[in-house]
């Protein structure tokens, strides 16, 4: 079964790798449910989830890249080749998934999220300089791109060109030693997407 193990807003910071000087890259899991909109068009700095935002307006946000999803397996693996911990959020995704085969997602699937969700795949993530200085790992975006682990799809989420609508997000961690054992809505159907009416 497919979950949502995070949900997971910016919190801003300096950004010494890019001259929009500050990033909303460090994503940290919230409690409780976020409301999901469409954004509206790129240049505003919006995205998807209440209380987030982006700072390099130029690349990042409005309707084709309202919310950001990453697996939690993908998570575990880099950490495992990098020798560190890498918490939910930490590749910059608002929504840290579990089950959902992430790097199969096709442009157009469509996830079901709880009752009054619905997201499509709009278009995967193209790493940036931000994030490999985020990452402090040499070389970083070649070696996310060329690793034998394989570049692990994000899966960028947009409005749906039909039915616009909003809905909530959420994930509530259960008691378990590992990120792994959270439990939270589950993701029905494709992948993630558009945010529309079910």
């Amino acid at each position: 079964m497919a979950l949502i193990v995070s949900v997971n807003i910016g919190v801003p910071r300096s950004n010494p790798w890019k001259d929009s000087g500050v990033t909303g890259i460090d994503k940290r899991p919230i409690d409780g449910p976020v409301t999901v909109t469409a954004p509206g068009p790129k240049g505003t700095g919006a995205v998807g989830l209440a209380g987030d935002r982006v700072y390099d307006i130029r690349n990042h946000g409005g309707d084709d890249q309202a919310v950001y999803a990453y697996a939690r397996e993908d998570l575990d693996r880099w950490a495992a080749e990098l020798g560190r911990e890498l918490p939910d959020g930490v590749f910059g995704e608002n929504l840290t998934t579990s089950g959902a085969d992430v790097n199969a997602a096709l442009i157009g699937e469509r996830w079901r999220v709880g009752d009054r969700l619905v997201l499509e795949v709009s278009c995967p993530r193209i790493p940036c300089g931000t994030f490999q200085g985020w990452m402090r790992e040499q070389g970083w975006i070649k070696r996310l791109l060329t690793s034998r682990s394989g570049c692990p799809q994000a899966v960028h989420i947009g409005r749906t060109p039909t039915r616009p609508s909003t809905g909530c997000a959420h994930a509530s961690r259960a008691r378990g030693p590992r990120p792994g054992r959270y439990g939270g809505h589950r993701l029905e159907g494709s992948h993630s997407g558009r945010v529309q009416a079910p």
